[in-house]
């Protein structure tokens, strides 16, 4: 039997006692994980920073190290969703539908766990965390594949967790990692139907691509974030610059961070020079459309390419437009179904954008950056899935159920 499906029949195993686990035992998992998080800060911090001292000699972008770090506050950060999920009610057992069918049959649809999830993500180590945490309130167990560029945190947040789920007389094997980095066993686990019910990638479009392209899983598509700004005709334009410099330079390595700004005609010339300013001091790179561009003295043209790339840097596009319609089509054409924005002082222009728009999350004069499980009130997330089915946005532990019909009756014959 290969590894990755040695680790595949122990979490099929576990998911078969975790499944039948008590609410407080799943929330006592939970709480043992807070705790012992708290007395490991120290190893975290320290085998944190042996990653980024790869990462730093690899050269990888400054945006990617910030994602790759955990500081003191990111793991209170890391504490605090994992309470809060432990606080929510239980998402398993609840009568969803019930009704009496004419021949006296009872049936009921109510939540259940789907059972065993393959998680593929890139760079932030606290992912181990918020999905595990996820993971367990819904009954599911977890198979983690988390980049190598984060192999010595997640190894460190791995044990915990496992401990964790063993000092409360649970079966460990219900959180695995992957610890070997070579991408063969990407290849194993993404093909491992006997034992995984659903595979979720979280990462950039050539990592959702490569799943998908080679998956016999079913896979939930989640992480890339090519999100657009639209500034409106009529605007308040200070408010427009406080939303864009949040949606782009508060943290640019995050899948919710704005990567094209789309400015009405009617506005370029007020706006831009003074964005040019900002963007300049905060030494960020502007790729702006020929009618953009001659309104800023620090930027440089952009491509066809620049439309369709999330940079996850310290770069933005920018592209005027003629309309509200225009925008729309822009962003319907080269957007990844994450989240976008339009800033207006207009309520029939806000309404069109909420009504045609096609996006997990649209805001009105609100930042893409509030596209986050926990900032919504799920405690964190396993992910923002930019498709239809089976789910949309950020994903919490409703999420990770699906329904199961029960059928009472007395003898009754078809």
């Amino acid at each position: 039997m290969t590894y990755i499906n040695t680790i595949g029949k122990k979490a099929k195993l576990a998911s078969e006692d975790l499944a039948l686990a008590s609410l407080q035992k799943r929330n006592n998992i939970l709480y043992k994980i807070v705790d012992l998080l708290d007395k490991n800060k120290d190893l975290i911090i320290q085998s944190n920073q042996l990653d980024l001292d790869a990462g730093e000699e690899k050269g990888l972008s400054s945006a990617l190290l910030d994602r790759l770090t955990l500081t003191d506050d990111r793991i209170e950060g890391m504490k605090a969703g994992v309470i809060k999920i432990a606080g929510f009610d239980d998402p398993l057992g609840k009568s969803l539908k019930s009704w009496q069918h004419e021949n006296g049959m009872q049936i009921t649809e109510i939540s259940v766990p789907i059972g065993v999830i393959g998680m593929i993500y890139e760079s932030r180590p606290n992912v181990t965390v918020d999905v595990s945490a996820l993971a367990i309130k819904s009954g599911n167990c977890v198979i983690l594949r988390g980049g190598s560029e984060a192999i010595h945190t997640n190894k460190v947040l791995a044990d915990i967790i496992r401990e964790a789920i063993s000092q409360v007389g649970m079966n460990k094997d219900m959180v695995q990692l992957v610890e070997k980095t070579d991408r063969k066993y990407v290849s194993d686990l993404i093909t491992m139907n006997d034992y995984l019910d659903v595979l979720i990638p979280r990462g950039g479009r050539g990592l959702k691509k490569a799943i998908i392209a080679g998956a016999s899983v079913p896979v939930i598509e989640t992480g890339e974030g090519l999100c657009h700004t639209y500034i409106d005709a009529s605007c308040d334009l200070r408010m427009a610059l406080d939303i864009i410099m949040n949606a782009k330079t508060q943290r640019t390595g995050v899948c919710n961070a704005m990567e094209t700004l789309l400015v009405h005609e009617a506005v370029t010339e007020e706006l831009l020079p003074k964005l040019d300013v900002l963007m300049h001091e905060k030494n960020f790179q502007v790729r702006a459309c020929p009618a953009s561009i001659k309104y800023m003295d620090h930027a440089i043209e952009a491509d066809e390419l620049d439309w369709e790339t999330e940079y996850l840097d310290a770069i933005l596009s920018i592209k005027q437009v003629m309309s509200l319609d225009e925008a729309i089509r822009h962003i319907n054409h080269y957007g990844s179904g994450h989240s976008e924005a339009i800033v207006t002082d207009k309520y029939d222009s806000s309404e069109i954008f909420l009504n045609r728009v096609d996006a997990a999350a649209v805001y009105v004069n609100v930042s893409t950056r509030f596209t986050d499980g926990d900032v919504y009130g799920f405690g964190g997330e396993v992910g923002i899935s930019t498709q239809k089915l089976h789910a949309r946005g950020p994903m919490g532990i409703e999420a990770l159920t699906t329904k199961k019909f029960i059928v009472r009756g007395h003898g009754q014959i078809r």
